[in-house]
C-alpha cells in the first residue's frame, strides 16, 4: 500500500508462464496473518487464495528466513534490504537536480546517514528530507518487488472477486486489496490476478482511491524465478527490476559505509 512513484510497465520478456514443481508448495508452512490484518472483514476465499500464493512462492517459513534482498528498481534506484533488522541501503540520482545520493538508514527507527555527490549531509533539515525520501522510495520500490508476500499484512482487507481472464487471455482468480489506517496512501486499492495454472500473481491493477471506477494502470508480473528459498518476479511489462539477488550473509559495511560495494566479490 503505497505508491509514491507512479510507474507503468517494464521490459517484456515472455507471456508464457514459468511453471515450478508443486511439491515444495504442498509442504509449505502455514501462513498466519500479520498483527492488524483485517481477518474479520476479509473473505475466507480470498484468504485461502493468498495462502496458496504464499505456498507457491516457497512458503511462509522460506520468506521469513530470507534475510537480505538486493535489487534495482527500473534502473532508477538500487536497494539492499536487511529484513531482520530493517536496515536499508538506497542509492540513486535525483531526477530534478541530477545529484547522486546514498542513504543508509533503518526503516523502523527512521535514523540514518545520507550523502549527496559523495559528501555526507550534516544539515539536520536536509538530512531529515533525505531520510524521509529513503523510507518513501523503499516502501514504494519494495512493494513493486514483493507485494505478493504482503497479501496478509497489517491493515489489509482481502476480497475475492471471482474468476477473470488476464490480459494475455489466461484464466485467473482475482483479489481486491484495500487498506485501513496504514502506509502513506491508505486510500489506494489493488486488484491482483492469481493465474489458475501457476497459483502465482501474474497481473495487478492500481487504483489511487478505492472509490475509483477505473485503475490508474494494469500491468503484468512475469518471469518468476528462484532466488534462494523463494520466488521473485522481475518483469512488469515495459520495464523491469534488475540485479535481483538474495543473500544469507552480507558484510556489515553494506549498511554502514558509503564506500561502493563490490558485489562481484560477494557469493
Amino acid at each position: 500500500m503505497m505508491r509514491f512513484v507512479r510507474v507503468m510497465g517494464l521490459a517484456v520478456l515472455s507471456l508464457a508462464p514459468v511453471l515450478y514443481p508443486v511439491a515444495a508448495a504442498e509442504k509449505a508452512d502455514p501462513n498466519p496473518p500479520a498483527e492488524g490484518f483485517d481477518l474479520a472483514g476479509s473473505d475466507p476465499r480470498a484468504i485461502a487464495l493468498a495462502d496458496r500464493v504464499m505456498a507457491r512462492m516457497g512458503g511462509r517459513r522460506a520468506w521469513d528466513e530470507t534475510r537480505y534482498i538486493r535489487w534495482s528498481f527500473f534502473g532508477r534506484r538500487h536497494h539492499v534490504w536487511d529484513k531482520y533488522t530493517g536496515n536499508i541501503r538506497v542509492e540513486g540520482v535525483d531526477r530534478e537536480t541530477e545529484i547522486p545520493y546514498l542513504i543508509l538508514m533503518n526503516i523502523y527507527t527512521k535514523e540514518g546517514r545520507a550523502w549527496e555527490s559523495g559528501e555526507e549531509v550534516t544539515d539536520p533539515g536536509r538530512l531529515a528530507e533525505l531520510l524521509d525520501r529513503g523510507e518513501a522510495v523503499w516502501i514504494n520500490d519494495s512493494y513493486w518487488l514483493v507485494m505478493p508476500y504482503k497479501l496478509k499484512d497489517s491493515g489489509v482487507t482481502l476480497e475475492y472477486l471471482g474468476e477473470a481472464a488476464m490480459e494475455d487471455g489466461r484464466p485467473a482468480e482475482v483479489l481486491r486489496l484495500t487498506f485501513k489506517g496504514v502506509g502513506r496512501t491508505p486510500d489506494n486499492k489493488y486488484h491482483v490476478w492469481v493465474a489458475r495454472d501457476t497459483d502465482l500473481v501474474e497481473q495487478w491493477a492500481y487504483y489511487r482511491n478505492f472509490t475509483d471506477p477505473e485503475p490508474g494502470f494494469t500491468g503484468p508480473w512475469r518471469n518468476w524465478q528462484q532466488y534462494g528459498q523463494i520466488l521473485l518476479s522481475d518483469n512488469r511489462g515495459e520495464r523491469g527490476h534488475t540485479d535481483l539477488a538474495v543473500y544469507d550473509e552480507l558484510p556489515a559495511s553494506v549498511f554502514a559505509s558509503p564506500e561502493p560495494v563490490d558485489w562481484a566479490s560477494i557469493p
